[in-house]
């Protein structure tokens, strides 16, 4: 299964992309995400590393690509047995940002992530994103 989602918001593109870039931000402004694991602290090519997620599941990740300029990455995550490629992407849009997400899977894990995922980039964009966990 294919599910693409997308949010606009206020915040600068360069602003949003730092939101993803530097991984210690990630509990801030992804509410499924209580914490990360990773030898390197910033996105880049062949980085692995442990998703915390409601600070119980650990879900295993590894970075894919990594486009600072395009402002675009993807990587691929670990439930159990299931593999999901994930590919973000952020965009000017007016005066504020465009965040969208494409994720691909078993239908049984990428249905209900999605409205999750939805969430996630609404306060990815958001001016609010700084004030949550962290």
């Amino acid at each position: 299964m294919r599910t693409s989602v997308s949010a606009r918001g206020p915040v600068h593109p360069d602003e949003a992309w730092e939101r993803y870039a530097d991984l210690d931000r990630w509990p801030r402004w992804a509410p499924q995400i209580s914490g990360v694991t990773a030898a390197r602290r910033r996105l880049e090519p062949g980085l692995t590393g442990t998703v915390r997620a409601a600070g119980l599941v650990h879900v295993p990740f590894e970075v894919l690509a990594v486009d600072e300029v395009a402002r675009t990455w993807s990587w691929r995550v670990r439930v159990g047995p299931v593999r999901l490629v994930l590919q973000h992407g952020v965009e000017p849009d007016g005066d504020g940002t465009r965040s969208w997400l494409v994720t691909e899977g078993p239908a049984l894990v990428v249905a209900p992530y999605t409205p999750v995922a939805f969430v996630a980039l609404h306060a990815h964009v958001g001016p609010h994103a700084r004030a949550l966990r962290g």
